[in-house]
């Protein structure tokens, strides 16, 4: 079959923009493949992938998972690797993570939103990518390679203590009252002046009387320019 290689355990389907794994690959593989590569399709769901239950190492490079990513238990998977996806929620993946690949030693999520670095934002920095890796190894402490580093000591350590408030909230822009709107902009405009189209005036007390009397204009005015 065109696209398809076996090689004694390992088995690929390269490349042929599926959007689902077919059904025939785990009816005639899955009892005995242990590296599964899927790279470079079009899969948004891993439906189907339960059939692989003895795999040891998963390779989803270049498809469009997201959010909703969903594994079936791995319970021998050492090696995943999901670079270039459409992953934004890192909580929410190492998460299900935890729950479902407990033997994960090896993990990479190069070129995923959740993984902040040059490769999706030129805005992101090394800084940025260090708080990345210490929130990971907080919450999957067993790794030895995260994405193209090994894991250090020194990183272990310290995602041991500061790993729980590594953790990036994004700041919300707009109160939920106003979470309907499109757009949220600040003005330091008074309520009832804010609609572009109304002209009408808008009045209000000021708790300072100037006098003049201590203005650094005057001071410098003499009396024959008066």
């Amino acid at each position: 079959m065109a696209g398809l290689a076996v090689s004694g355990t390992q088995v690929s389907y390269i490349g042929q923009d599926c959007r689902e794994i077919p059904e025939h690959l785990g009816r005639d593989y899955g009892h005995f493949a242990k590296r599964l590569d899927l790279s470079f399709n079009l899969l948004r769901s891993l439906e189907g992938l339960s059939a692989f239950g003895s795999l040891e190492e998963l390779i989803l490079d270049h498809n469009l998972l997201g959010d909703d990513l969903a594994l079936p238990g791995l319970p021998r998977l050492h090696t995943l690797s999901i670079n270039k996806n459409q992953i934004t929620d890192l909580e929410c993946l190492l998460d299900h993570l935890a729950e479902v690949t407990p033997a994960l030693e090896y993990l990479s999520l190069l070129g995923n939103v959740a993984c902040p670095n040059e490769l999706v934002s030129l805005e992101k920095d090394e800084e940025d990518y260090k708080r990345y890796r210490c929130f990971v190894l907080h919450k999957l402490p067993n790794l030895k390679f995260l994405d193209a580093r090994k894991v250090t000591r020194q990183e272990r350590e310290e995602a041991l203590v500061r790993g729980a408030f590594m953790k990036v909230v994004k700041p919300k822009l707009c109160s939920d009252s106003a979470a309907a709107s499109p757009e949220c902009h600040y003005t330091p405009l008074p309520s009832a002046s804010r609609d572009l189209t109304s002209h009408r005036g808008v009045l209000g007390k000021c708790h300072y009387v100037y006098y003049g009397k201590n203005s650094e204009g005057n001071r410098f005015i003499r009396d024959d320019q008066l």
